[in-house]
């Protein structure tokens, strides 16, 4: 079995991969000979497959997951932790963003004997004041809302022992919220910090729109209380109207009868039917994946693989890597 497996979604990365390779197997040289770097191929309409089958002819260490098309991050992510047979599992991005160079202090945490190992950013200024502002948000959000608790400013960029990806491989669920997912799986984490670099090479591949709709998949996976709040709402929205009833029919009787205007009149109907359709939006999220789920396809459809026909026998055994 290999020591080390490095995980990386690919998605129209063909600008970064000669700058990311270089660097990273820089860094795996001078932590251990034992390692493989699973690259997922999901769905790129550039050249990424064919720069990525170049480097895997010329490195047997370099293996390639093609999927048959693009089913997003989250999928890919997990098409390569079940793909990765390492002993450590690290994710990582192919833009840079997270540096390699992280990955020995993770190392050296593990054989130290954790189970996680978490790479927490603590300068996020390559990014735009936006994504900051709008990332820190979303992780608010989360720590409010959600259980388990996400820790703050954490990505992908993790290493988990092998016994961990080996319980998040159980978890069946087709909407994949993997932050979520690592946490629910628990165990005690360790933590090392570093400076989230600017991207090498390329575009970014998500928009506030994505970002939008990847913070809505997190909080509807892992928090039934948007749910509970609009009973809440509901609730005292029906105490609001009841006690207006009782001022109205007092008032009437006191006062006489009194004809409202219409504009005040369309404006209560046009607030509570807003507030109707926003509760039936919010049990629509949560039906709709009900409905991904009940249907039970698989998360994806792997249409080749590269390099793991290999075996690895030449590389030294990954006990005595890591003793």
């Amino acid at each position: 079995m290999t020591t080390l497996s490095i995980v990386v979604p690919m998605y129209n990365e063909e600008a970064a991969l000669d700058g990311f390779f270089g660097r990273l197997q820089r860094v795996l040289q001078t932590v251990t000979p034992s390692y493989e770097i699973v690259c997922v191929n999901d769905g790129s309409q550039d050249f990424t497959l064919a720069r990525l089958r170049t480097a895997a002819s010329a490195d047997p260490r370099i293996k390639i997951v093609n999927l048959s098309r693009n089913f997003g991050k989250e999928i890919a992510l997990s098409a390569g932790l079940d793909h990765a047979s390492g002993d450590a599992i690290i994710p990582i991005d192919a833009d840079l963003q997270d540096p390699p160079e992280v990955i020995p202090m993770m190392i050296a945490k593990w054989r130290a004997g954790a189970k996680v190992v978490l790479a927490k950013r603590k300068d996020r200024s390559s990014d735009g004041w936006l994504k900051r502002v709008t990332a820190n948000g979303a992780y608010w959000l989360f720590s409010k809302l959600t259980d388990p608790k996400i820790p703050q400013n954490v990505g992908d960029f993790r290493l988990m022992d092998r016994v961990v990806v080996d319980a998040i491989k159980q978890l069946p669920e087709r909407s994949r919220f993997m932050k979520g997912l690592f946490a629910w799986i628990g165990y005690e984490p360790e933590y090392v910090e570093y400076d989230r670099e600017a991207r090498s090479a390329g575009e970014t591949k998500w928009n506030y729109w994505k970002l939008w709709n990847f913070a809505l998949d997190g909080i509807t996976s892992f928090s039934s209380l948007p749910l509970r709040i609009w009973s809440y709402l509901g609730f005292g929205v029906s105490l609001f109207a009841m006690a207006y009833l009782v001022w109205t029919v007092a008032k009437t009787m006191i006062f006489g009868l009194d004809v409202p205007g219409y504009a005040s009149l369309m404006s209560v109907i046009l607030f509570f039917n807003g507030i109707s359709l926003i509760g039936i939006g919010v049990i629509g999220e949560y039906l709709g994946r009900i409905f991904t789920e009940v249907k039970a396809r698989p998360l994806y459809i792997v249409a080749e693989t590269v390099g793991f026909e290999a075996e690895a026998q030449e590389y030294p055994s990954s006990d005595a890597q890591r003793a």
